[in-house]
C-alpha cells in the first residue's frame, strides 16, 4: 500500500455511509454473480447493455427539466447536455463515457451528464462513441479524438474546455491526451476521471482481487470486455499499453475511485504514470464505494459529494487557464 492509499484526502469521507455498505453487500450477492456469467456473444451482449441501461436509469435518472440535442456530424456522434438553465457558452465539459468499450452509450451516461451540468453551469458534450464487438480497435479512440476536434473547431478554446470521464473512458481520455501530444495538438484546462482503466489486460485488476474482491464483477470476466475491443491488434499494443513521454504537456488530473473496486490499482498506477512523467494527479479514493459510483445518486449519497468536488476541480482549473470567473 502507497502513501497515497494511506494519507486521507480532505473532504473526502474516511468511512462508507450505511447506505453504501448496504449498496455494495446487495451488489456482491446479486449483480456479482450475473455478471460474472454473461457470455460474450451477441445476447450476451445485448443482455449486458439492457442490463446497465436499466441499472443507470434507476441509479441515477436523468434530472426533470434537462435539454437534450443530438448530434450527428461526420464521424462525430453525442449529444449535448444541459441542466436546467444552463446555457451554452464559450466553455464546455467533454465526457467520454465507461462501458469496457462494450456496453454503454451516450443515453445510459445522459443522468450523470445532467448532474454534472448542474455542478460546474457548463453544457456537457457526451461522446456516442462506436462499440465492440460490432466496432474494434482504434474506432472509439477514433471517434473520441473527432469528437475533441469537433469541439476546438466549433470555436471552443482548449483553456476553456475540460474533460471527464469514467472507466474505459478513462484510458481513451488518456490515450487522447497522448495523441494530443504526439501530434502536437492543444491540451484540455483538466480532466476529471472516475474509476479509469489503464490496462486493458485487467492484469492490475487480477492482482488487486487477491486482497479484495470488487462487489461488481471478477477482473477475468470484466477482462472480456477490453478485449472484445482489442482482439487482433497485438501489434498496437503500445497505444493499448499507454505510456505517457516524459515531458509532455498534460492538464492537471483528478482521479476518483470507489474502495472496494479492483480498478483502484489502475487508479493508483495512472497517478503514479502521470506524476513521473512530470504532470499533476490528485488520487481520491472513496472508502466503501462501487464502481463508478458517481452515477448512482438515488443509491449512495457519496455520489453527489464526489460529483461537485470534481466539479470544483474542474472550475478552478478553468479559473487558473484564464485568471477570470466565466462559469456561474
Amino acid at each position: 500500500m502507497t502513501r497515497s492509499t494511506r494519507t486521507s484526502v480532505p473532504g473526502v469521507p474516511t468511512a462508507p455511509s450505511a447506505r453504501a455498505t448496504v449498496a455494495a453487500a446487495a451488489t456482491r450477492l446479486t449483480l456479482r454473480p450475473l455478471n460474472c456469467s454473461v457470455p460474450m456473444n451477441p445476447p450476451g451482449v445485448w443482455f449486458a447493455r439492457k442490463l446497465i441501461a436499466t441499472l443507470m436509469a434507476v441509479g441515477g435518472p436523468v434530472p426533470a427539466g434537462t435539454s437534450v440535442t443530438q448530434v450527428r456530424s461526420g464521424a462525430v456522434r453525442g449529444e449535448w447536455v444541459r441542466a436546467a438553465g444552463v446555457p451554452f457558452g464559450p466553455r464546455a465539459v467533454y465526457y467520454i463515457h465507461g462501458s469496457g468499450y462494450v456496453i454503454c452509450s451516450a443515453r445510459t451516461h445522459r443522468g450523470l451528464a445532467a448532474r454534472l451540468s448542474a455542478e460546474t453551469g457548463l453544457p456537457v458534450f457526451l461522446s456516442d462513441y462506436r462499440l465492440a464487438p460490432e466496432h474494434r480497435f482504434p474506432a472509439a479512440a477514433d471517434d473520441v479524438e473527432a469528437g475533441y476536434r469537433w469541439l476546438l473547431g466549433r470555436g471552443i478554446a482548449p483553456e476553456d474546455l475540460v474533460i471527464a470521464c469514467d472507466s474505459a473512458g478513462g484510458h481513451l481520455a488518456l490515450d487522447l491526451l497522448v495523441e494530443n501530444g504526439r501530434h502536437r495538438r492543444p491540451q484540455p484546462a483538466a480532466v476529471a476521471m472516475f474509476s479509469p482503466l489503464l490496462d486493458l489486460t485487467l492484469s492490475l485488476a487480477a492482482e488487486r482481487e487477491r486482497v479484495r474482491t470488487d462487489p461488481l464483477i471478477s477482473a477475468a470476466a470484466a477482462s472480456k470486455l477490453p478485449a472484445a475491443y482489442t482482439s487482433g491488434h497485438a501489434a498496437d499494443a503500445a497505444r493499448l499499453r499507454l505510456a505517457i513521454p516524459h515531458g509532455l504537456a498534460l492538464p492537471p488530473i483528478l482521479v476518483q475511485v470507489g474502495g472496494t473496486e479492483m480498478l483502484g490499482a489502475d487508479a493508483q498506477a495512472l497517478c503514479e504514470m502521470v506524476r513521473r512523467a512530470g504532470g499533476s494527479c490528485e488520487l481520491e479514493i472513496w472508502p466503501g464505494q462501487l464502481h463508478v459510483f458517481q452515477a448512482l445518486p438515488m443509491v449512495v449519497p457519496e455520489a453527489d459529494q464526489a460529483l461537485a468536488r470534481a466539479a470544483d476541480f474542474l472550475r478552478a482549473a478553468l479559473v487558473a487557464t484564464s485568471g477570470t470567473e466565466k462559469v456561474s
